[in-house]
């Protein structure tokens, strides 16, 4: 009798064994031969340069399947018109060892941009559950808001011969001071970005970016990613980056900003 409930004791052990190694965790990743592991969450970070400018930004992300992400975007940039010229005198004055920044011609305002958006990654592939590269889709829109920040030139002042006796005033476009902002004899530099940050202005709009996304393992803990594509901003009404007069050519202003960009992705996934 007594190697009988023995026996007994020593097969019930080994089936409650057996049914927990089939429990799993709930709160931790589940790891599985065919798949690896399986994440929920992803956080990544952007480092993007696009045609005629910059952004940075952020990524909160859920993984959907292994196939889709839906992800919240949020990040900050600058747009340049595309006829933007970067040119310098270097210039020195007589009571200072400084000399004259860069500028550019013609430049009415800096456009820094705030956008936000919702999207998605598709992968087209199953190559990174073996730790390759993993090619998808990724697109995403969303509001943006411009930023103006006017545009600050160091011009020459004077009564007469703007090389002597003259003083130098930091100055932004008007239509009283067009025909000195114009006249490129009498700029002796720009006055630096910090120049007209409390004369903010903004312009709301819209937003949409269209990218080929590749990814060096979308089943790694680290996200190492890199995406090309193309992104539009667009503007209710024409966003005044360059001065339009009658007393030079430039170029015309627009609302609808189309750029090609790459994107550098890094971020973790838990």
């Amino acid at each position: 009798m007594a190697q009988k409930i023995y026996l007994f004791l020593l097969l019930s052990l080994g089936c409650f064994s057996a049914i927990a190694q089939q429990t799993y965790d709930t709160d931790q990743n589940i790891y599985d031969e065919s798949k690896g592991i399986v994440y929920d969450r992803e956080f990544t970070v952007d480092m993007k340069l696009h045609t005629n400018g910059f952004a940075l930004g952020v990524n909160f992300a859920r993984l959907k399947t292994y196939y889709l992400t839906r992800f919240f975007n949020i990040e900050i940039g600058e747009i340049k018109h595309d006829k933007e010229f970067r040119q310098s005198f270097d210039f020195q004055t007589p009571a200072a060892s400084r000399v004259s920044r860069a500028f550019i011609f013609g430049k009415q305002n800096n456009l820094l941009v705030l956008r936000a958006g919702i999207g998605e990654k598709r992968y087209l592939s199953e190559k990174a559950k073996r730790k390759g590269l993993a090619v998808g889709l990724s697109y995403e829109g969303g509001p943006s808001l411009g930023l103006l920040k006017p545009y600050y030139l160091e011009l020459v002042r004077s009564e007469s011969d703007p090389f002597q006796d003259f003083t130098i005033r930091s100055e932004k476009f008007s239509d009283a001071n067009a025909a000195t902002f114009l006249d490129i004899s009498r700029i002796y530099g720009s006055s630096g970005f910090s120049k007209g940050l409390g004369e903010i202005s903004a312009i709301p709009g819209l937003h949409g970016k269209f990218a080929v996304h590749f990814d060096w393992g979308a089943f790694d803990e680290f996200v190492k990613a890199i995406e090309a594509g193309v992104m539009v901003d667009a503007y209710f009404q024409r966003v005044p980056l360059m001065v339009e007069s009658s007393l030079t050519e430039l170029p015309e202003n627009k609302s609808i900003f189309i750029n090609l960009y790459i994107n550098l992705q890094l971020g973790k996934r838990w």
